[in-house]
């Protein structure tokens, strides 16, 4: 890795932000003067921010009207200025540069948007105001447009739970069955909570799966993960022609941790699971993997800064799909490489500015996504600030261990994997030498 990237982990943590669309747009700035918000600025915004930043949804202003934006400019100058906003944490410096879901702004939609607030903020003409996006009433879902559908195939709900306005953290594991009486191939997974109000309690949810399938390797007794929700986190859109298999009999096992938030909240937790179509079955089967730079034992000393590392073999040839790092109040960077069998080493992404209130899952696009032959082992690193210096740390003269409560601390990477045997890796090489188009999710 080079020490020089390591050395910018500097940024602060915010957690108020616009978690926006996930595809990049060229502001249209005038070739002279301010920039206008009807005409410059509200088109980048519709983009980048208003999937969070709209009545009724989960940030706390609406940046749909200039009337609503206009109050907030200091704000956003400041979020924008230190590349806080919107979340997008990965070091630009090292590692894979291209993703599907790269909702950053650009260079250009970053000048745009700055130029309009040190220039006093114009207004513009109202002619110029682009058409108001369409969001879905309440929350929506994120996926189900892309398959012009309103909602998901199939929605498992998990137990409805009451959280007190002041309690420990608490943890639901019951069991949901899902329902299913056919084989059915799984295209995408969301889970959320079930209302904008359910996500102040809920830090995260993992749904794993449960069912016996002829002739598949066992987990030596480690439960499946099928999908892992957190703040910040729209679901799981599987690359094309990979999937994940759901059986007759199947259930899934919540793991959704809780945390009070001053008042008592009844919530629960939905995954809409997409299926392919009847009698369609993808070429490559992808999974969730948890990756772990420490599990089960960490030593976080009062006032300090402290690194774990941990490692993963490849048993079979692998593409690597997505990588979203875990941590919590107290985690400062996450780090994953690549150490091939040659004992050459690689930085696959480096999250230099880890933020716990948006994990966020980076989605590595289709002719980024790394290719690893078998024997190749991963490697997380993870950093953790137990110092004053960090704004989201509770108490830096406390000694931190490795547990599940938010005052705890976790190092993990969630990875999703697609095996290959040698034919279909070698193809994948291959294609990859060819010429390719640019690709970009649905909208």
């Amino acid at each position: 890795m080079k020490h020089e990237a390591v050395g910018r982990l500097r940024r602060t943590m915010i957690g108020v932000c616009a978690l926006g669309a996930a595809f990049a747009l060229p502001g249209i700035a005038r070739a002279q003067g301010t920039p206008t918000f009807t005409k410059d600025v509200a088109p980048i915004f519709q983009e980048k921010c208003e999937a969070c930043h709209r009545p009724d949804s989960i940030a706390p202003m609406s940046l749909k009207t200039y009337a609503e934006t206009r109050p907030w400019a200091r704000a956003i100058r400041a979020r924008v200025a230190d590349h806080t906003m919107p979340p997008w944490d990965i070091d630009k410096t090292v590692g894979v540069q291209k993703f599907k879901n790269d909702r950053s702004l650009t260079d250009h939609e970053k000048d745009v948007v700055l130029r309009w607030l040190d220039g006093g903020t114009p207004q513009g003409d109202p002619k110029d105001m682009p058409a108001p996006r369409t969001w879905p009433e309440d929350q929506g879902w994120n996926f189900a447009p892309l398959y012009g559908q309103k909602e998901p195939d199939l929605v498992i709900t998990s137990h409805s739970f009451t959280m007190p306005a002041q309690s420990q953290d608490a943890w639901d594991k019951r069991v949901t069955p899902s329902g299913i009486t056919e084989p059915r191939w799984v295209r995408a997974i969301e889970i959320r909570p079930s209302s904008v109000k359910g996500r102040k309690i809920t830090h995260h949810a993992i749904a794993y799966l449960e069912q016996e399938e002829p002739g598949a390797p066992r987990a030596g007794g480690l439960p499946v993960p099928f999908m892992e929700w957190a703040v910040g986190k729209q679901g799981e859109l599987m690359r094309p022609d990979t999937g994940k298999l759901l059986l007759p009999g199947s259930k899934f096992r919540w793991d959704i941790h809780y945390s009070q938030a001053g008042e008592e909240i009844t919530s629960q937790v939905e995954m809409g699971i997409y299926f392919y179509p009847k009698g369609q079955e993808p070429k490559y089967r992808t999974s969730l993997s948890l990756v772990p730079a420490a599990l089960g034992t960490m030593d976080i000393r009062p006032n300090s800064v402290s690194m774990a590392e941990g490692f993963m073999p490849l048993r079979e040839n692998a593409r690597i799909e997505s990588f979203q790092p875990h941590m919590h109040l107290r985690g400062k960077a996450m780090m994953v490489e690549a150490v091939f069998p040659t004992g050459r080493r690689e930085v696959i992404s480096l999250v230099s500015n880890f933020n716990f209130n948006w994990m966020t899952t980076y989605v590595y696009d289709d002719d980024a996504a790394p290719l690893l032959p078998k024997g190749t082992l991963l490697k997380v690193t993870s950093w953790h600030d137990n110092t004053a210096a960090s704004k989201t740390n509770p108490d830096p003269t406390q000694w931190v261990g490795w547990g599940d409560r938010t005052v705890d601390e976790m190092a993990h990477a969630w990875i999703n994997i697609v095996y290959m045997n040698d034919e279909e890796f070698k193809a994948e090489q291959e294609k990859r030498k060819k010429p390719q188009t640019e690709t970009q999710l649905p909208r």
